[in-house]
């Protein structure tokens, strides 16, 4: 989940989010009933995983990722690049950052169920609510959660969108909806089966117009019998917000010192 925070130095990251357009409920079927499309949904998804990895991408307790963050802002780069670290298992994630060229963290960002936090050398602070409410929501739209949670979940409607091109890959496309008309929409290349999209729409709570959010991932590796994407690029409505490229990736390591002790790192963060 990741956005960045809201401190002097992250301002100039646009917060990130990503879409799938939430489709009626009328005349669905349940992920746990039958039929001819609900079929090929099903299919298309457990394709993926096994592209993923199988058993080996499921049964992950955690990940740890480094490398780079570039900023757009109206699809064009800011010139910002951030150096980052990430330990993530599936309810908790800790990404520590670093805009300078020698690795001094100048931050470290805290998720923790519905808890948001950022600590510099001046202590620990709670991110801003905007801030927190769209790591949140990533994480909920991710395609772990899709796989994990929605699918798991027999009054989720899983649709066979058929076929389409994306990013001049032919894909193939399923969207799940849930009780609550939330809905995640993933694009698989109809060749690999691996996942090219991951998008999800939402309701402004000031401005109550929808927005429409995009991951995508590209150059995948196998790391660990996984296959892992090491580029990653975020849109919102349309608009190219972040491409992160990761440079080092790896499953079920040990957890930092202090892991996610809030109070524990603050307590060691280092003053410049």
């Amino acid at each position: 989940m990741e956005a960045l925070s809201s401190s002097a130095d992250m301002k100039k990251l646009p917060v990130l989010l990503f879409l799938a357009c939430a489709l009626p409920l009328a005349a669905q079927t349940p992920a746990g009933s039958t039929g001819s499309n609900v079929d090929k949904a099903r299919a298309a998804l457990n394709a993926m995983v096994q592209a993923l990895g199988g058993n080996r991408w499921l049964s992950a307790q955690d990940s740890y990722v480094e490398g780079t963050i570039a900023a757009f802002y109206e699809g064009k780069p800011t010139g910002v690049n951030v150096r980052y670290w990430q330990w993530s298992t599936p309810s908790e994630e800790r990404i520590d950052l670093n805009e300078k060229t020698h690795d001094k963290l100048n931050w470290i960002q805290i998720y923790t169920g519905r808890q948001c936090w950022e600590i510099t050398w001046q202590g620990k602070k709670a991110m801003a609510k905007d801030v927190c409410d769209s790591a949140i929501r990533r994480r909920n739209h991710s395609i772990e959660t899709a796989i994990r949670v929605w699918m798991k979940n027999p009054n989720t409607l899983l649709i066979d969108d058929g076929q389409s091109l994306a990013e001049r890959h032919l894909a193939e496309q399923v969207t799940l909806i849930d009780e609550g008309n939330d809905a995640i929409t993933i694009q698989m290349d109809a060749d690999t089966h691996l996942p090219l999209s991951c998008s999800w729409s939402w309701r402004d709570p000031v401005y109550h117009d929808k927005d429409t959010d995009v991951e995508e991932f590209a150059d995948y590796h196998q790391i660990d019998g996984i296959a892992t994407p090491f580029t990653i690029t975020r849109l919102h409505n349309g608009d190219m917000v972040q491409q992160r490229f990761v440079l080092k990736a790896a499953y079920n390591v040990p957890l930092p010192p202090d892991g996610f002790d809030i109070d524990a790192i603050a307590a060691h963060v280092v003053r410049p």
